[in-house]
């Protein structure tokens, strides 16, 4: 598709400008050393070393915290804020790696920190000039083919700029059929009639695009000019394509069953990439393990000494959760709640819940309430990457209320998620809906790609404290 391909094209674009920026900006730093007569005759190996090292650090920890992700809202303030903490990170880690692997070509002590001082300024401004303008990517103008309710989707789901940024919405065009009334309320409405002056309209306006979100198919579309649009290269997109490709989400409500028979994905697992999936999911939980035993360790002994002396209660929490094709396990988890959270029965967990102990609250915002289920990933009920496992009780409700939602069990349940990404918090059937539409898009897209994008980006959610 011609806006995910641009889209894909920007952020590489991106990495590249980064990648030059801090490999030249760490260049300059030591240039400066030089002027001010502080430089201790650094070789050009070390300098190389230390050029590439940034560079590759800096936009591999900027990939990490989102920084090339097309579907990022954050305001101008919040991508300081990451690149800060990429440029620092990348401190350690150059400054680390350089002088253990590196020892014989070691650097000026003074140039990583001027280069990281250099690296964060010159970032800063090439990503204002970027925010601000339009200069990395050409967007397609496209036009959306209705006024209806299938067509509001689009007004009331990206209000906003940055939720358009991949591209420009000329107009919305009636279709005969159209439920006007619960339909477009603010966006532009072009009047056209849908025979020549359609045709023309799509060339005055250098069409790219045309979205097809009309009420009523049958009989109300212009085949002859959506054709003869098609040859000349304009694409053709159906919303739940659109909306699918431009949010990350598929949206359920608007499903129907010849758009999932005939669109791609859902993809059965090979017996190659089932193994694969899983000796990859023993060595990443034995790999974290090693790392995380000692904050393990810390956590149980302080949940101990904050309740768990006093009420007898477990450190951890064990609870049954549907896992794939609906078998049922039981998830380990560091208890965060109170003994007595669910005397009276099973309920959804919600913000600012009162039952959530001090240090429960803690542990949940960074995650760390998580890593027992690590336990769960060895025994191989559980993947590093899936939907979140619900509770029986609440899926009996979900599947009756929500389309689709039996299919998010197609694949294992997992530690993080493409829903936890892009919904972090989920207290209702409401909540749940929305979340299902991103776990859908997962079981969709499912491949080992998706997998390492989505793991690279869970660290911004420890990194920044998103979590629940």
């Amino acid at each position: 598709m011609k806006t995910n391909s641009n889209s894909r094209k920007s952020s590489l674009k991106l990495v590249v400008c980064d990648a030059a920026i801090v490999a030249y900006a760490t260049y300059f730093s030591s240039l400066a050393l030089g002027w001010l007569g502080l430089d201790l005759n650094t070789d050009a190996t070390s300098m190389v070393i230390t050029c590439v090292a940034f560079a590759v650090s800096v936009t591999t920890i900027n990939l990490s915290v989102g920084l090339y992700e097309s579907s990022l809202r954050e305001p101008f303030r919040g991508i300081i804020r990451r690149i800060f903490v990429s440029a620092i990170i990348s401190f350690f880690v150059v400054t680390i790696a350089t002088n253990a692997l590196y020892r014989p070509y070691e650097a000026h002590p003074l140039l990583a920190p001027l280069s990281v001082t250099l690296i964060i300024m010159t970032l800063v401004a090439f990503r204002y000039f970027v925010y601000n303008t339009e200069s990395l990517s050409n967007k397609p103008n496209i036009v959306v083919l209705g006024t209806g309710v299938r067509a509001s989707v689009i007004e009331k789901r990206m209000r906003r700029m940055v939720d358009r940024s991949n591209f420009n919405l000329v107009s919305f065009i009636p279709v005969s059929g159209d439920q006007r009334d619960e339909g477009i309320e603010k966006e532009k409405v072009a009047n056209i009639e849908l025979n020549e002056d359609f045709d023309k309209y799509l060339k005055d306006q250098e069409i790219n695009e045309i979205i097809i979100a009309n009420d009523q198919r049958r009989g109300t579309l212009p085949i002859d000019s959506l054709f003869n649009a098609r040859l000349q290269g304009v694409q053709v997109t159906d919303l739940l394509d659109f909306m699918e490709r431009e949010t990350g989400q598929i949206a359920v409500d608007l499903m129907y069953p010849s758009w999932v028979i005939y669109s791609n994905g859902f993809q059965s697992q090979k017996i190659f990439r089932t193994v694969m999936d899983y000796w990859l999911n023993i060595f990443l939980a034995i790999f974290v393990l090693f790392f995380t035993w000692p904050i393990m360790l810390i956590t149980a002994l302080i949940i101990y000494v904050d309740d768990g002396y006093r009420t007898g209660a477990s450190v951890l929490y064990k609870q049954q959760r549907v896992g794939k094709n609906g078998k049922l396990f039981n998830i380990l988890k560091f208890r965060s709640m109170r003994p007595d959270a669910e005397k009276d029965g099973a309920k959804w967990a919600s913000k600012n819940d009162n039952r959530v102990t001090s240090i429960g609250a803690f542990i949940r915002k960074y995650r760390v309430d998580e890593l027992p289920q690590l336990i769960n990933v060895l025994r191989g009920e559980m993947s590093f990457i899936g939907p979140r496992p619900e509770r029986p009780e609440f899926v009996e409700q979900l599947v009756e209320e929500l389309p689709y939602f039996n299919q998010r069990h197609n694949v294992k349940p997992g530690l993080a998620g493409w829903a936890q990404l892009n919904y972090p918090y989920g207290a209702s059937v409401k909540d749940s809906l929305e979340k299902l539409k991103f776990d859908l898009y997962y079981v969709k897209h499912q491949s080992l790609l998706l997998d390492l994008l989505i793991l690279i980006r869970t660290v911004e959610v420890i990194l920044f404290g998103k979590g629940r």
